[in-house]
């Protein structure tokens, strides 16, 4: 397939690029219209004033994302770990035969619990295209970051963490949101690697979490560092929980800032870091769209 449209459809936007055969993006496109502001029946309208002009005769579009959920534009069933790029070509779930498919998601199920992740394996695929591995440890920060083991090309593990919003939650809605800020200042460093190094050392971020209110209360950190360190301390608690050995690299994608965040806290545990952008989801869409054939 020559020539690919690859959309990631999430919760609050929506974006696409037209793909050439070598997975570049010949254009893109984004809009505020993540699948919570599609009406019901609505996603077909949606997509065709989008990227109707694109959809001409002989081109493929690969979706991934949120649409493939219950609330999006049509349920995709999750594709069982562990799962590489031929599982997932084979469980698309067909909008429009040989023309329009949404990208499952992935489960895994641990001691009877299961965990799910949908858009972050195209991600996932798509930085093993880009970096030319077979085998990675893999954490995609977020609101719910990702943690994943990739073996032979094949998801075989990952983790969700609720670092992200559990940070909000403290940040606004705990008694810790009377020492901060209203506004959210430009990272302090130093704070954030102290609550990395406390999260890190102390017994769990029940315990840890309210030293952000307590060096605020003694005068020993001020207000503008506070948000700062207790992201240290969020992440770091996520860190803590993971077998990182020393030297090791992890790939980590998603947005710049925040990547950065965790390749300072990663090498306060001496492990390095490859970073890889967003282009990984359409470079995951195009692998997928070449399993096809």
């Amino acid at each position: 397939m020559s020539r690919l449209l690859a959309v990631d459809w999430g919760s609050s936007s929506l974006r696409g690029a037209l793909l050439g055969a070598d997975g570049a993006a010949l254009e893109e496109r984004a809009f505020p219209r993540g699948i919570l502001t599609v009406e019901d029946g609505g996603f077909p309208e949606v997509f065709q004033s989008c990227f109707g002009d694109w959809m001409t005769p002989g081109t493929l579009c690969l979706i991934s994302g949120m649409a493939g959920s219950k609330q999006g534009w049509r349920e995709a069933p999750y594709c069982a770990c562990p799962a590489g790029f031929d599982a997932i070509a084979a469980a698309l779930e067909w909008v429009e035969p040989g023309r329009i498919a949404i990208v499952p998601g992935l489960s895994i199920d641990k001691a009877g619990v299961p965990d799910v992740m949908r858009g972050e394996e195209t991600q996932i695929f798509g930085a093993l295209q880009l970096l030319g591995l077979n085998h990675a440890r893999l954490v995609l920060p977020g609101t719910h970051s990702k943690w994943a083991t990739v073996t032979g090309r094949k998801v075989t593990d990952f983790s969700t963490w609720m670092t992200g919003e559990l940070y909000a939650l403290l940040r606004r809605h705990s008694i810790l949101a009377r020492m901060l800020p209203e506004d959210e200042p430009t990272l302090d460093s130093a704070a954030f690697d102290r609550g990395v190094a406390h999260a890190l050392a102390g017994p769990g971020l029940l315990n840890t979490a309210f030293s952000t209110r307590t060096l605020s209360l003694f005068g020993r950190m001020g207000e503008q560092a506070l948000p700062s360190y207790l992201s240290g301390l969020v992440i770091g608690e996520e860190l803590k929980a993971q077998t990182l050995p020393r030297g090791e690299p992890v790939v980590v994608m998603g947005a710049e800032a925040l990547t950065a965040r965790y390749e300072q806290a990663l090498a306060q545990l001496g492990v390095p870091v490859q970073r890889v952008g967003a282009g990984a989801t359409w470079r995951g869409l195009r692998a997928i769209a070449d399993t096809l054939g």
